[in-house]
């Protein structure tokens, strides 16, 4: 390798653990074959796939970090941060997730119940069978549901006018607190990053007590190059990334390969003016 940059690592990514729709194996093999050097699965707030991922990786010669994306509550607003290179079987990180995960059935039951009263029944039942791990059950499995039921052409168009903020179908849920998170990932051995900080709706000032808070608390990194970005953010977030000293990662957030817009290990590269969240590790 010419440089540290020019590594296709692909650092986030989900499986049938979470909301993805590929096993851990498949999308190893998916990486690899899409020529991914460096990897990790990033299911949300579980950990269940890790072994799987990593035992996949090493049948491939494929570099492996233990990877999760964790949902916080921050200024009211459900953020993600991705620990990377965390050890997998820290009973504090397993228990905060486990504790994370708690309450996401009794909100599956009010979001069907919504939808009910708009006229579409069974969703809670239906939402389940695309939940690999139901105690995982979140609105993309909702959002195939109505895809399926034609209530929809697909999950861009749900997320337009369902299951978001003043749609039918949205239901809050309080996750952890951004220092609880940061906390639980560092602890674990792991880096602290914020995923695709282009797609939360935050005005400048937000964003600047963001990025400083995440930092104060020990948060390393931000997401620059992501499936979550247009090539305008790239360049954005690498200005982000150098203003405020962050580490910069690289991640597809890969979930299916006909609902999501990018594939493992297609994505540019980290320009080389950046420092790579996997400079870090050996």
């Amino acid at each position: 390798m010419s440089s540290f940059s020019a590594i296709n690592a692909d650092l986030h990514c989900h499986s049938v653990v979470s909301d993805g729709t590929l096993t851990p194996e498949e999308l190893a093999q998916r990486a690899h074959a899409n020529g991914v050097q460096l990897w990790s699965l990033t299911d949300h707030d579980e950990l269940g796939g890790q072994e799987r991922a990593k035992a996949a990786a090493a049948a491939l010669k494929m570099d492996y970090l233990a990877g999760v994306e964790i949902s916080v509550t921050w200024m009211g607003q459900t953020i993600h941060i991705v620990g990377l290179g965390i050890d997998h079987q820290d009973a504090g990180i397993l228990d905060g997730l486990k504790r994370t995960r708690e309450g996401r059935g009794d909100r599956a039951k009010q979001m069907a119940e919504q939808l009910l009263k708009v006229g579409i029944p069974g969703a809670y039942e239906g939402a389940l069978h695309y939940a690999g791990n139901h105690d995982l059950i979140s609105r993309t499995h909702f959002a195939r549901f109505l895809v399926e039921q034609g209530v929809c052409k697909d999950t861009e168009q749900v997320f337009k006018n369902y299951l978001v903020e003043d749609k039918p179908g949205f239901v809050p849920h309080r996750w952890a607190s951004l220092d609880q998170a940061i906390h639980w990932i560092r602890q674990a051995g792991g880096v602290a990053v914020i995923a695709h900080p282009g797609r939360y709706k935050l005005n400048a000032i937000q964003r600047d007590e963001l990025f400083k808070f995440f930092k104060d608390h020990g948060g390393a990194g931000i997401e620059v190059i992501t499936g979550s970005h247009s090539p305008d953010q790239y360049q954005e977030y690498g200005k982000i990334a150098k203003q405020y000293g962050f580490l910069a990662s690289r991640g597809s957030d890969f979930h299916d390969p006909s609902e999501s817009h990018i594939d493992l290990g297609v994505l540019p590269l980290l320009p080389e003016h950046l420092t790579p969240v996997w400079s870090v590790f050996h």
